[in-house]
């Protein structure tokens, strides 16, 4: 079953972050600002030390710890929930510690390299009583708020057909977006 911390002020909720590349240091640690009223980031967890110092320093998080600490780091920063920043292939082992030690997970997409993987993550948190989520952030994008407003508005019409592509061109080919053992790939 899920902790509750009677330290943690009702709905508020002591997120870890785990895993401190690109998506967490261009989207994911830098939300957190406008997240104040009802959430706080309360450790960081990575294997690089210096990566850690760095970014707690630069967000003011003094719960820093290495993948090994991790269940003793999210006791010691009394942490509710993780946001999974990892590679794709390490997603399932995380989503399963975290809920073997009561703590709810969101996840960065793809859930995981495989159905059986996805729903393994899936038994986990529902036999620890924990919520799994995954992120999806591009719903609240700028560019797409406005799209949504434009369609709203009627200023087009009644739309009557959508249909939207989603790309990105990885141009380093040692980019883990390509590699397959870590779950990369076009899905």
């Amino acid at each position: 079953m899920a902790r509750s911390r009677g330290t943690t002020k009702r709905n508020h909720v002591r997120y870890a972050v785990i895993g401190q590349g690109y998506i967490a240091q261009v989207a994911v640690l830098p939300s957190f600002a406008h997240a104040r009223r009802n959430s706080e980031l309360a450790a960081l967890v990575s294997d690089d030390p210096e990566k850690l110092r760095k970014l707690g320093r630069k967000y003011g998080v003094s719960h820093l710890f290495g993948y090994e600490d991790f269940e003793k780091g999210l006791r010691e920063a009394e942490v509710d929930a993780v946001y999974i920043a990892l590679p794709n292939d390490m997603h399932r082992a995380y989503t399963e510690r975290a809920a073997s030690a009561g703590v709810h997970v969101l996840c960065e997409k793809p859930m995981a390299p495989s159905a059986a993987d996805c729903e393994a993550m899936i038994r986990a948190t529902q036999a620890a009583g924990v919520r799994l989520m995954i992120a999806y952030r591009l719903h609240f994008q700028k560019g797409n708020l406005k799209a949504v407003e434009i369609v709203k508005s009627g200023r087009l019409g009644q739309p009557r057909f959508f249909s939207s592509d989603f790309s990105m061109q990885v141009k380093d080919k040692d980019n883990i977006r390509l590699q397959r053992e870590r779950g990369g790939g076009p899905l």
